[in-house]
């Protein structure tokens, strides 16, 4: 339940981005990071954990998760205002995926051909969504189309999100929870302002008031999430991370009129059953390994 709930509320954090239009994307960035991190300390100061939540020895780590997760959420955003809703959520799937692949370029992890086989169909599927917006760029025209800067920004999003993954995979073998994700906003923060030169906009009362409730929505799903993971393991919560994309859908459709494509449809069943599959096989691989170590005498 606590997996739905910050899935819905992330869904109600990509709406309020949305609704607030054509926003430069490193000014969306700095409310979504800065406006959660009071929900954040709330919590850290309820648990009184605040006054050690800072604390950490590797804060050039955390800087690094930082700047590529600001690379990551940019792209994203910039994705969300010129795509329909449920088109920009299904195409944030392929990250998962390409963990796998990054885990085994990067981090040296053996990749049996089960796994390989489900992020090969899950590209598929990736590129069954994006196919309409991609045969566009044989056009003339096609290079000022939003919707295809659209996926294009999707795609390299879930690239970059998935290298911050593992840098997340590698701080939270040291550092709690609290601290990687105030270290992250805080972080965030002080990189979105660094766009400020580059051409901030002037925010009406509605854009600013949308865009504080997406930084709020985003600290409080991420609370949620983190407890998510407290209560069960991650193979048993991870796969309701999909809900988001029927959720898009009623909310793309809803608020802003979108209807979802035959491929974005068809794409994001195949993505959902691949990424569902990985979950699945990990589980499996964990319960095997699980009774390897219980049935091996100690030395």
């Amino acid at each position: 339940m606590l997996k739905i709930v910050s899935v819905a509320v992330f869904v109600g954090m990509s709406s309020c981005i949305k609704a607030a239009g054509t926003v430069p994307a490193g000014q969306i960035v700095f409310f979504r990071s800065f406006f959660a991190i009071f929900p954040i300390i709330v919590l850290l100061a309820f648990q009184g954990k605040l006054g050690t939540a800072f604390s950490t020895k590797r804060p050039l780590n955390h800087i690094a998760r930082g700047v590529v997760g600001v690379c990551a959420m940019g792209l994203g955003f910039f994705a969300l205002t010129r795509l329909p809703l449920p088109e920009a959520i299904t195409l944030n799937y392929a990250q998962p995926l390409l963990v796998v692949v990054f885990s085994s370029i990067f981090l040296g992890e053996a990749i049996r051909v089960y796994r390989w086989s489900a992020v090969a169909v899950g590209l598929v599927g990736v590129l069954v969504i994006s196919w309409p917006e991609l045969t566009l760029l044989g056009s003339g025209a096609a290079l000022g189309d939003q919707e295809v800067l659209g996926v294009v920004a999707a795609l390299v999003a879930a690239a970059i999100s998935a290298v911050a993954m593992l840098l997340v995979r590698n701080l939270v073998q040291s550092e709690p929870t609290a601290t990687i994700v105030l270290w992250f906003s805080v972080t965030a923060s002080v990189l979105a302002l660094l766009s400020l030169p580059f051409g901030w906009q002037a925010l009406t009362p509605v854009q600013a008031g949308l865009l504080i409730a997406a930084g709020f929505c985003g600290g409080v799903a991420q609370i949620l999430m983190t407890a998510a993971y407290r209560h069960a393991e991650a193979s048993v919560v991870a796969p309701f991370e999909y809900t988001s994309m029927l959720l898009g859908i009623v909310v793309g459709y809803l608020a802003f009129g979108d209807v979802p494509t035959v491929h974005m449809l068809i794409g994001g069943v195949i993505v959902v059953a691949a990424g569902i599959f990985i979950i699945w096989r990990e589980r499996q691989l964990g319960l095997e390994r699980a009774r390897t170590r219980q049935a091996t005498p100690p030395q």
